[in-house]
């Protein structure tokens, strides 16, 4: 069965409820769901961590101070939390953001406060073309969501960066189609046009998630060679 490609809030309640109620084991709801086991492991993490709240996609971005990363980084490499714990009490919805914390503690880089990376966050927008809206959605996935990067790489603003790929996980690719005004001959687009842009987007989705299974299998080898 093909990997459904976006779920509402509804239906991944009512299907962690069903994980957690013993309704049916967690690779039968991945074969029913039509679903990867990295994204249900994923929405159990999360739920784990921010309850249902978790579950809400494009929720509103967590900043994270210097000594939380710190801390975070620390516990993990001195072995008094797993990694799955460091995720649980730091809040840390995204495997790949203490990944990258971690490679650069490791190289002496200096971990900076708040959720833009210590990027300048770029505040004047522009107007843009479908096919940029695309890539910069492609662009923001996978990157861990990093608004100000994505906005500093484009020339957008911070506010562009986040409600196209708000925009995108909550209303799929025709949600990037600008039908303001009457601009139809700029916006009218063939279905071929809209395949390709959909599959650009589900590619950097499939990547994203890969590196977060691949992380976490590093982290899982990691925690056995400790114990």
């Amino acid at each position: 069965m093909a990997f459904k490609h976006k779920y509402s809030y509804e239906e991944k309640e009512h299907i962690l409820m069903e994980y957690l109620n013993g309704t049916h084991g967690f690779r039968e709801l991945c074969r029913i769901y039509g679903m990867s086991e990295g994204a249900l492991k994923g929405w159990i993490r999360l739920y784990n961590a921010f309850g249902w709240e978790g579950l809400v996609t494009g929720s509103k971005t967590r900043h994270y101070s210097s000594e939380i990363k710190q801390a975070a980084v620390e516990d993990y490499l001195s072995k008094r939390l797993t990694g799955p714990e460091v995720l649980k009490k730091y809040k840390i919805r995204s495997v790949t953001q203490l990944q990258n914390w971690i490679l650069k503690y490791n190289g002496h880089e200096e971990l900076k406060s708040s959720g833009t990376g210590g990027c300048t966050i770029m505040t004047k927008g522009r107007k843009t073309t479908f096919e940029e809206r695309v890539e910069i959605v492609r662009y923001c996935i996978t990157h861990n969501r990093n608004y100000a990067e994505t906005s500093q790489k484009y020339g957008i603003s911070y506010q562009q960066a986040r409600n196209y790929t708000v925009k995108y996980e909550s209303g799929g690719v025709d949600a990037l189609k600008d039908r303001r005004g009457k601009r139809k001959a700029l916006e009218e687009m063939s279905e071929l046009e809209t395949l390709r842009a959909e599959v650009k987007l589900l590619q950097a989705e499939k990547k994203r998630a890969e590196m977060e299974i691949s992380f976490l299998k590093k982290l899982e080898e990691i925690e056995r060679r400790r114990g």
